[in-house]
């Protein structure tokens, strides 16, 4: 496979719903085209089951059901990139430290969890491809880390993990079998995560043609980290290996002002300072470039040339009054405390006002050797 530019704009309809606008060199265009400019080629949108309470109230987040995400699938389709479809399984976010069941499928058990993903999956994906949306790789669960599905598919019930993302790969396999399937886990500088998970997945999974990365500097340690993970298991899985989710700050300026929230209302950024002391690259516009020049080579230089490319993760999500991570009715489905709003605009690739960052200049100049 070629290397992948990607980007995650999951929250596109949102933002601009919000009111989010966007320029390049000081001239306002639409988002899509901008990205366009900037060589980027596939769009990874998340998908989420039923993001709504029972009594219709929204989780927010870019609101991400089979309707939204295909209306982003269509129009990213027309501007002419490829479409990652990201299934999470959940009615809200799925990650290592929640696999949350679909309320429509809170009682099922093994048996009727594998027909459900199974299902669920296929009419999916045939309401995509049949919409015309250039599918170029599905992900069968978000950051298996710690399996999906909890508690039947949780770490260390591999067989169970390995039944619910068989029924996934076989339903992406029966809609189109050409389509690649990834299977995506956090954490990406833990080889000894990616060793046990996928060894134990191999011994009983259906066969895939990616894995999946996400890499974070603040959390996933060092980018030789990451390097030595990606060459050892390139090595012991023969997979191509693509980053599912990177991103780096430019800033470690607050941006509350631009959310219109009060204290209590507002998490602020993720980028805790406490984290932001162990990263290699400050926080500042060049920081974040000098540390995605040095990830494009680091994953562009893997053995075996399987280092397939990158999909930077919500760099449009700028502070706009009205898009936030979570709203009361998802803290309460997720059993989470809160408070809502932006936690990732410090590490957009557009600055708070609207305005694309450097880094994107190096992403569209970068070309890996072949």
């Amino acid at each position: 496979m070629k290397f992948v530019k990607g980007m995650d704009l999951s929250t596109l309809l949102e933002l601009e719903r919000c009111g989010a606008k966007y320029y390049d060199n000081g001239e306002e265009r639409d988002l899509l085209a901008i990205m366009k400019s900037y060589d980027v080629d596939t769009i990874r949108i998340r998908l989420w089951n039923d993001p709504w309470s029972k009594t219709g109230e929204s989780y927010g987040a870019g609101e991400n059901d089979l309707k939204t995400s295909l209306e982003i699938a269509k129009r990213v389709t027309a501007a002419g990139f490829g479409v990652l479809l990201n299934f999470h399984y959940s009615d809200f976010w799925a990650d290592p430290g929640k696999q949350i069941k679909p309320k429509a499928w809170a009682d099922y058990g093994v048996k009727e969890l594998e027909q459900a993903v199974y299902d669920y999956t296929l009419e999916s994906m045939r309401t995509f491809l049949d919409a015309g949306v250039n599918i170029t790789m599905v992900q069968v669960g978000n950051e298996l880390s710690n399996g999906l599905l909890w508690p039947e598919g949780k770490v260390p019930n591999y067989d169970n993990i390995a039944t619910f993302v068989n029924a996934g790969i076989r339903a992406v396999r029966k809609a189109d079998a050409t389509i690649p399937v990834m299977i995506h886990l956090d954490n990406g500088g833990n080889n000894a995560l990616y060793r046990e998970w996928f060894d134990n997945f191999t011994k009983r999974g259906e066969d895939f043609e990616i894995i999946g990365l996400s890499y974070y500097p603040f959390w996933h340690g060092s980018l030789q980290m990451l390097n030595d993970n990606m060459n050892d298991i390139a090595e012991r899985y023969g997979k191509d290996l693509v980053i599912a989710e990177v991103s780096m700050g430019y800033t470690m300026e607050d941006y509350k002002n631009y959310e219109k929230l009060s204290d209590e209302e507002r998490k602020g950024y993720a980028t805790r300072p406490a984290l932001v002391e162990k990263i290699e690259y400050p926080m500042t516009k060049q920081g974040q470039y000098d540390f995605m020049e040095d990830f494009l080579n680091r994953i562009s230089h893997i053995k075996g040339g399987k280092g397939k490319g990158f999909f930077y993760w919500e760099p449009a999500w700028i502070p706009v009054p009205g898009s936030g991570w979570a709203t009361p009715a998802s803290l309460k489905y997720m059993n989470d405390p809160g408070p809502c709003g932006n936690e990732w605009a410090n590490q957009a690739l557009f600055d708070y006002e609207g305005n694309a960052l450097p880094t994107l200049a190096l992403i569209r100049d970068f070309k890996p050797e072949v």
